[in-house]
C-alpha cells in the first residue's frame, strides 16, 4: 500500500526547464555559443542533475579547463538569483501535478527531492504557496539518490510503500539505488523503462498497489 510519495521538482510540479536554460546562457554569455549549446544539450537530458555538476561538467567536459569548488559557487548563486526572479511565477506551475498534491497532501507523506538548490528551492515553494503540502523540501548540492535515502531512513520508511516521480534519468537512477518505485511523468523517454504516468488522473492505479 502507497503511503510516501517523494516528487522531483523541475518537470513534474514546475514547467521550469526553459527558464533554466535562459539562465544558463545567461551566466555563461561571455563563452561561445557552440559550447553552451553542448551544455543545453547536457541540461536537458539530465533534467535532474543538480547545477552544480552541471557547471562543472560545462568546464572539465566541454570546455577543457579546470574550475575551483569557489567559482563553481559563484556561478551557481548568479543562476540561483536568475531563477528566484522568475520561477515565482505561478504560471510555470504544472495545474494536473498541483491539483494531485493539494487534493491528497492528507492522505500519503508527501516529500520534494530535487536536483534544485535546496534554499532557492525552499524559497520557490515558499513564494508559490505549496510549503503547507509537503512535509520536507530537499536539494543539492546532495546528490539525490543520498537525498532519498537520507529521507528514507530519517522517516522510517519502508521501501515497498514509497514512490519517485520524477522526469528525468537522474530520478530513475536515485530510486533505483534505493531499491523504490519509480513513476515517469512529462518525458516520453522514459516509458522505456516501465511506468510512466500520462495523467496524473491517473495515479489512482498506483495509489492502491
Amino acid at each position: 500500500m502507497l503511503k510516501n510519495i517523494l516528487f522531483d521538482f523541475d518537470g513534474v510540479i514546475i514547467d521550469s526547464m526553459a527558464v533554466r536554460e535562459f539562465g544558463f546562457r545567461k551566466i555563461f554569455k561571455q563563452f561561445p555559443k557552440e559550447k553552451i549549446d553542448k551544455l543545453i544539450e547536457f541540461h536537458y537530458k539530465n533534467g535532474g542533475m543538480s547545477r552544480f555538476l552541471k557547471i562543472q561538467h560545462f568546464f572539465n567536459q566541454i570546455l577543457g579547463q579546470n574550475i575551483s569548488d569557489d567559482e563553481v559557487l559563484k556561478y551557481a548563486d548568479k543562476f540561483s538569483e536568475l531563477m528566484k526572479n522568475e520561477l515565482v511565477k505561478k504560471s510555470y506551475l504544472i495545474s494536473q501535478t498541483v491539483d494531485f498534491i493539494k487534493n491528497n497532501y492528507k492522505k500519503y507523506n508527501l516529500h520534494i527531492v530535487s536536483g534544485s538548490e535546496e534554499n532557492e528551492l525552499n524559497f520557490l515553494v515558499q513564494k508559490l504557496d505549496l510549503k503547507e503540502y509537503f512535509i520536507s523540501v530537499h536539494g543539492s548540492p546532495t546528490p539525490k539518490n543520498i537525498l532519498v535515502q537520507n529521507l528514507l531512513k530519517k522517516n522510517n520508511y519502508q521501501q515497498n510503500e514509497t514512490i519517485l516521480i520524477g522526469d528525468s534519468i537522474n530520478d530513475f537512477e536515485a530510486s533505483q539505488f534505493n531499491n523504490i518505485k519509480f513513476i515517469g511523468f512529462n518525458n516520453p523517454e522514459l516509458k522505456k523503462l516501465g511506468n510512466y504516468l500520462e495523467d496524473f488522473k491517473l495515479m489512482s492505479s498506483y495509489c492502491c498497489c
